[in-house]
């Protein structure tokens, strides 16, 4: 029987727990993290950053109130984020929240700092309006500054927040040679690339000449998409440079697409016949996929001439990634007019692993290759699967010195062309020729941060619409379906219960 006594007992040694679990969770903070690619869980490579640190941080994050759900689960998400970096490196990353919506001072002081504002729907009695929000951040260590203007929803928050201060406490960057002078496109015809790189590279442009090779200070050599036949000395020069324990990486083009022709012609550098010295022959012929991107084509219905998409699968969308660093939460990349990578293993010092593949729906073409847009693509022209498009290489390639190497058999994926004709291109892209970049010359692990976050899992587009629309509804309806069966389990647990006190007799 319950007395005042207890029942006051009772109240207090709750509220005493409560209190002491407050007074813990104040001063350690803690979570378990249960996601597929533990978005919550801080890596490695950031905490090394943080252990490094040998001066305070100090994060100024301006961030809008009172916003809809969705938007506010990023401002908690960041200070969560925070929490755990503050811990991390033993309260050398402090900081503070700005609501710059609080006032005209505030938002000024926001905007000199380098965020902007975003226009947000808000839903209001029963109305949308629009309101100007604020998800930023500024990151500072002594008298220097970096921004991150925009925190996305479902966004790499670790990544940027990482990388911004890495940035800030290296003493100098990494630097990078790109090599030009054969046709290579320039720096400024790969804005995106040359952008990420920026932030922990100082990539430089540098030419071969008769006379000298890769300048001793360059740890990685960048190639992309060469068109001009190399000079025989310049080969000299690469195995120089791998020699010594350099690290290479190869976009190379055997084959191009030329649409003022309608054909395919071949590209001859004297790259390719290079590479095979290391077991690597990149062939000069065409990937046709059909998991591929559109072409606008120019049709007439009736009066009107209007530009249709039409699927052509010399632009392979690849999706099929090996388990490596460089492809970690990649999901589709765009390769224009690849070709195949064949792997002639002899060396067994030499490692040598496919990081990304056609579908299981492709095949190769070789020279001469017409290209009709009217043609109608069956299975007999996707007879292979998985064929090569990029390989990463480890081991001792010359004087038994090890380093890396990574290979792509396309060039023009990270491309976006000069003046009026350039063009945008999708961020895995970008992502998977830094990544390259990264595990070449960073030895920090942050390359692992910069996918990781919320990705897009869609229904599979080959499932039957059947199946589809069983997976939908069975999504929404088995959550519904288990809290009713608890709730019955609950009830009739209850009812069994209060027969067996009624059966039960008290003396």
């Amino acid at each position: 029987m319950l007395t005042r006594k207890k029942i006051q007992t009772t109240v207090l040694l709750i509220f005493g727990i409560l209190l002491l679990v407050n007074l813990i969770s104040d001063r350690f903070f803690f979570r378990w993290d249960f996601t597929a690619d533990q978005r919550y869980s801080l890596s490695s490579a950031t905490k090394n950053i943080l252990k490094s640190l040998d001066e305070p941080v100090t994060v100024t994050a301006y961030f809008s109130e009172n916003l809809p759900p969705n938007i506010q689960q990023v401002r908690d998400d960041f200070k969560d984020l925070l929490i755990e970096y503050n811990n991390a490196s033993n309260g050398n990353v402090v900081y503070e929240f700005i609501n710059p919506n609080e006032s005209q001072e505030e938002e000024i002081k926001a905007q000199k700092n380098g965020i902007s504002p975003i226009m947000i729907n808000v839903r209001e009695k029963d109305q949308v309006k629009q309101q100007k929000a604020y998800m930023g951040a500024l990151v500072q260590m002594g008298d220097k500054k970096d921004v991150i203007p925009f925190i996305q929803p479902g966004a790499a928050m670790e990544y940027a927040l990482s990388t911004s201060i890495k940035k800030l406490s290296m003493k100098s960057k990494i630097k990078i040679a790109l090599l030009q002078g054969n046709g290579e496109p320039s720096l400024n015809a790969m804005q995106q690339l040359r952008k990420s790189l920026s932030v922990m590279y100082d990539v430089k442009p540098i030419t071969f000449t008769d006379t000298s090779g890769v300048p001793a200070e360059y740890k990685t050599l960048v190639i992309i998409a060469p068109a001009d036949t190399m000079n025989p000395n310049y080969f000299k020069y690469l195995d120089e440079f791998v020699g010594r324990g350099g690290r290479l990486l190869v976009a190379l083009n055997t084959v191009k697409g030329d649409f003022s022709k309608n054909q395919g012609e071949k590209v001859y550098t004297g790259l390719s016949k290079w590479l095979k010295k290391f077991d690597i022959d990149v062939k000069p012929n065409f990937i046709v996929d059909a998991h591929c991107s559109n072409v606008m084509v120019r049709q007439k219905q009736g009066m009107f001439v209007m530009n249709t998409p039409v699927s052509f699968p010399y632009l392979p969308i690849i999706n099929n990634f090996a388990d490596h660093p460089i492809t970690k939460g990649l999901e589709a990349v765009m390769m224009p007019f690849a070709s195949q990578i064949s792997i002639e293993p002899k060396d067994t010092t030499i490692s040598i692993i496919p990081i990304a593949t056609s579908s299981n729906k492709s095949g190769v073409e070789d020279l001469p290759v017409y290209f009709n847009i009217e043609k109608q693509w069956g299975p007999i022209d996707f007879n292979i699967s998985d064929i090569p498009v990029a390989v990463a290489v480890e081991g001792k390639l010359e004087n038994d010195i090890p380093t890396k190497m990574v290979v792509f058999s396309d060039g023009d994926f990270v491309v976006n062309g000069e003046g009026q004709r350039a063009q945008r291109l999708q961020p895995d892209n970008i992502s998977l020729m830094v990544n390259a970049i990264d595990w070449l010359s960073d030895d920090t692990g942050l390359i692992a941060l910069r996918t990781k976050g919320v990705t897009s899992r869609p229904i599979d587009p080959s499932l039957e619409a059947s199946t589809k629309t069983f997976l939908k509804y069975l999504n929404f309806l088995l959550p519904i379906l288990l809290i009713i069966i608890y709730g019955i389990f609950r009830f009739q647990h209850k009812k069994r219960i209060k027969e067996k006190l009624k059966n039960t007799r008290y003396v």
